[in-house]
């Protein structure tokens, strides 16, 4: 596949369930914006994954605006980077059939994630639910992709992506690029639940206090950080271990300002946790404000994120059926020309 630069392809997306969070922007929102000047980079907004939970049709319309109005806002270039929405483009559902029938059932029962998926909406343990790492493989594959930008959650996903890529070429050629994970990149925070710091924050933590959004007011940020979690060892330092709430308020302040941690335990050296749940909400109002400013300018226009997203699919579209049409032509399907 002909790429539009000798930049290395790079792929990842979104799902539009709602706000991002505060570790939504430091552990990948802001590093896409920084792979834009290196990469290739093709940001999508997955809607086609949100399906696997039942969606409200106005309220999924809006949060798909939503999410492209904020991918805008916090530095996303769609002059640089390929912009579009998964459903605008067909070959993803149509690759992701093809590559089901090279995906082992064994394999799909192993994900971590499903059964996670499971337990949460016992409900609607539907069929998508189960082959969402087929889809997630062919929204990768699609594109000939060499690097993900991965967490923890999606290692596993990623895996499985590589190993169906390796059996089709094994099967019929070099047809895809075996992508390789891009974690641990610098300047990636480690961003957790304000409640429970032992946990990611996630914007489906049960209780409001435990994540702050892109788009939360200062004032209940402030008031969020007031009540975060730290311990009554009355020292600042950095333990995962043992103040995994201190440790965590650190990493946010460190990577909200730009210091070290070691500059950081510097200036907190007075152990006052008050002082350090203050500055970090100061710090991160100061980081969201102009997110907040611009994201509020582009949501009044859908009819420019339309257009974006539009223009981002026809030429997603392009590179997407030059792969298609090599996975045709390799398992013996006539190529009908679109």
């Amino acid at each position: 596949m002909t790429a539009s630069s000798d930049r290395p392809i790079v792929f990842s997306g979104a799902q539009p369930t709602g706000q991002l969070t505060l570790g939504n922007y430091m552990g990948a929102l802001r590093t896409w914006v920084r792979m834009q000047q290196d990469y290739d980079c093709i940001f999508c907004v997955v809607d086609l994954h949100a399906l696997t939970v039942r969606q409200d049709p106005a309220q999924l319309r809006h949060h798909i605006f939503e999410l492209t109005a904020l991918y805008l806002a916090c530095g996303i270039d769609p002059e640089q980077s390929t912009v579009f929405l998964q459903s605008h483009v067909a070959a993803h559902s149509e690759l992701a059939w093809l590559l089901a029938t090279f995906t082992q059932m064994g394999e799909l029962e192993r994900m971590t994630q499903f059964k996670d998926k499971a337990q949460q909406h016992q409900l609607n343990i539907n069929a998508g639910l189960f082959t969402y790492p087929v889809l997630m493989a062919a929204d990768i594959l699609l594109y000939q992709t060499q690097r993900v930008p991965v967490g923890e959650d999606q290692k596993q996903h990623l895996e499985l992506t590589r190993d169906v890529a390796v059996r089709f070429n094994g099967l019929y050629g070099p047809v895809f690029r075996v992508p390789e994970p891009l974690i641990g990149t610098d300047g990636v925070a480690r961003v957790k639940d304000l409640q429970e710091p032992s946990k990611k924050m996630s914007k489906s933590a049960a209780s409001e206090l435990a994540r702050v959004m892109l788009l939360d007011e200062p004032e209940a940020i402030v008031k969020k950080f007031k009540k975060a979690v730290t311990d009554t060892l009355g020292v600042i330092q950095y333990d995962e271990v043992n103040q995994p709430g201190v440790a965590n308020l650190l990493n946010i302040w460190c990577a909200a300002t730009g210091h070290s941690r070691e500059e950081a335990l510097n200036h907190f050296s007075h152990n006052q946790y008050g002082k350090l749940k203050m500055e970090t909400a100061e710090a991160v109002n100061y980081l969201l404000q102009p997110i907040r400013e611009k994201f509020l300018e582009n949501i009044n226009n859908q009819e420019l994120l339309l257009k974006i997203l539009t223009k981002g699919a026809a030429k997603a579209r392009v590179r997407a059926d030059q792969t298609l049409e090599k996975v045709w032509e390799s398992i013996g399907l006539p190529i009908a020309r679109r």
